[in-house]
């Protein structure tokens, strides 16, 4: 199964989804825009109209759609518009790109009940839309804080992000 999820930098999310068990691989890539094969300089322009994405390959006999749409929500802010942290742009905006009616219910659902909630406190500006064209990365965008770690990108956002997000498993 596939789920693809634009939650800010790529780089950031791809770390996080290739930590589950049951999450076959992560791809980043680009997806929601209107120009065919667009490439990371174009979409960094903002004018593209892509999301940087991850599309997730999962088994929902390990892991469930709902499981991965929880993580999304928990490890990014779904609250700023074209935002997150110091990334701005509509490339960062946070969608959750569904293939399959179920998936459209389940996100919608989730953020009807993270709202009830008041889990955040701001609203919620997730989009929630169809999948379109995948558009993987360049091959350099693959496995990226795997690869980098040392990048200053890597060390001052993503680690601190990731060793949280591996705390949180290790209470669950």
């Amino acid at each position: 199964m596939k789920a693809t999820f634009g939650g800010g930098c790529f780089w950031c999310t791809e770390v996080i989804f290739q930590q589950l068990d049951g999450v076959n691989s992560v791809l980043p890539g680009y997806m929601g825009g209107h120009k065919e094969n667009p490439t990371y300089k174009e979409v960094c322009t903002g004018e593209t109209g892509h999301a940087e994405v991850v599309q997730i390959d999962y088994d929902p006999q390990k892991i469930s759609y709902k499981k991965l749409l929880g993580i999304f929500f928990k490890t990014h802010d779904p609250t700023t518009l074209n935002r997150q942290g110091n990334d701005i742009g509509t490339q960062y905006r946070s969608a959750v790109f569904y293939h399959s009616p179920e998936q459209k219910f389940e996100a919608e659902t989730l953020i009807n009940k993270l709202t009830e909630e008041k889990i955040f406190d701001d609203p919620i500006v997730t989009e929630v839309v169809e999948a379109r064209t995948f558009y993987e990365a360049e091959d350099y965008h693959h496995d990226y804080f795997n690869n980098n770690p040392d990048n200053p990108y890597c060390a001052a956002v993503i680690q601190p992000k990731l060793q949280k997000f591996l705390k949180s498993l290790e209470k669950a």
